[in-house]
């Protein structure tokens, strides 16, 4: 039980109820920042520059699966084009044509463009960054908006490199970030990150969320690595953390239900709000059954789609959004159903729920660390 989860219980045990009012308050702003929180990603670049692949890297998507962002054609249109998260829809990257594919200067760009709606922006280019990118970035500054450069297309300048006799990895990564960071001083020398869209275990994705992660609000973290890809058990870790740090709040929500005089509400609030957590849990770690379908194929083991699933995992992928109230789903929670006074019985439901919610919690992600290890994703790449 960690000391946050402890703190909570006390207060709820040893206080009345306005202060349990208030808890149920701040903890429904927490699974409302869990459940509902958007994030909009504006991702610019010129034609050819990899934004698509990425765009379709970042949401689990190849480039020809269905509802991908379109690849290798000329840019025809003016108009940003949305493309949503699979998996979190309040997630959307925005596909912005590139400045200079258009007769735009940067300020009529970022008018037309609506640069206020985005929270952040991805500066994407397969070579040096030009003379475009820099004006668009000091365009973003003054909205006093985030961006960051990604240097797509690595991949590509490793296997040109690797056939040198004198080919070093580590110096041919170096000279591509000098290179890209030439041009970029009168910035205050922001980072590049380093990306290869088809294997994001590569290089500096990692390192690209993890800034994200410490520079955006924390509601806005909680949609960004929920939607983030798995690309290693430390990237696992992040979000597992993230999901421990508000299953305080999932069950002070659920035990403040107890207190409304309704018999049976609170037993089917209770499991529609710890399969739903578990439901994002399960999406987030990658474990559904399309997510494991592309990491076989991604990395040649057709086993990771027949593997022996844990009970709670196999609920999961049968049960679907409108049956979270019922179902085998409520026969697996119905020890949290309230057996006593209202009061009582919400002290009761919270820690009952605390203790289902950290142990499915454990159970998938250690679900999710199997299926990284079989897949050889214990660690990153550089």
């Amino acid at each position: 039980m960690t000391s946050q989860s402890s703190d909570t219980n006390e207060a709820i045990r040893s206080s009345g109820e306005s202060t349990l009012e208030k808890a149920k308050k701040k903890a429904q702003e927490q699974i409302d920042h869990l459940f509902n929180v958007s994030l909009h990603i504006a991702v610019i670049g010129e034609t050819g520059a990899g934004k698509s692949t990425f765009i379709n890297a970042f949401r689990g998507l190849e480039d020809d699966d269905e509802g991908a962002a379109k690849t290798g054609v000329n840019e025809t249109t003016a108009e940003p084009t949305p493309y949503n998260h699979p998996t979190m829809s309040n997630v959307t990257l925005w596909d912005l044509p590139g400045v200079g594919s258009l007769n735009f200067t940067a300020r009529t760009y970022v008018k037309e463009m609506q640069f206020e709606k985005y929270d952040f922006f991805f500066i994407v280019s397969s070579e040096r960054f030009r003379e475009n990118d820099i004006m668009l970035a000091k365009e973003i500054q003054k909205g006093n908006k985030k961006f960051y450069f990604i240097r797509s297309k690595v991949d590509n300048d490793i296997r040109g490199e690797e056939r040198k006799k004198t080919f070093d990895r580590e110096e041919t990564l170096s000279k591509i970030r000098r290179d890209c960071q030439e041009n970029l001083n009168e910035l205050g020398n922001p980072p590049v990150f380093l990306v290869n869209s088809w294997n994001l275990s590569e290089f500096d994705f990692e390192e690209l969320v993890s800034t994200l992660n410490s520079e955006l609000p924390e509601h806005k973290q909680f949609a960004l690595l929920q939607s983030a890809p798995v690309t290693s058990v430390a990237m696992l870790e992040k979000k597992v953390d993230m999901f421990r740090k508000v299953i305080w709040a999932a069950a002070v929500t659920s035990g403040g239900i107890a207190t409304v005089p309704v018999p049976g509400l609170s037993f089917l609030c209770d499991t529609v709000i710890v399969m739903t957590f578990f439901r994002r849990c399960y999406y987030a770690f990658g474990l559904d059954d399309e997510s494991l379908k592309k990491l076989s194929e991604r990395v040649n083991k057709p086993e990771l789609i027949s593997w022996e699933k844990s009970p709670l995992l196999k609920e999961l992928a049968k049960t679907s959004m409108v049956r979270l109230g019922g179902s085998a789903a409520g026969e697996f929670l119905c020890s949290l159903v309230p057996v006593t006074g209202t009061h009582t019985a919400a002290t009761m439901s919270f820690t009952m729920t605390r203790g289902v919610l950290e142990n499915g919690l454990q159970e998938l992600a250690n679900e999710a660390k199997k299926v990284l290890t079989e897949a050889g994703l214990e660690k990153r790449t550089h």
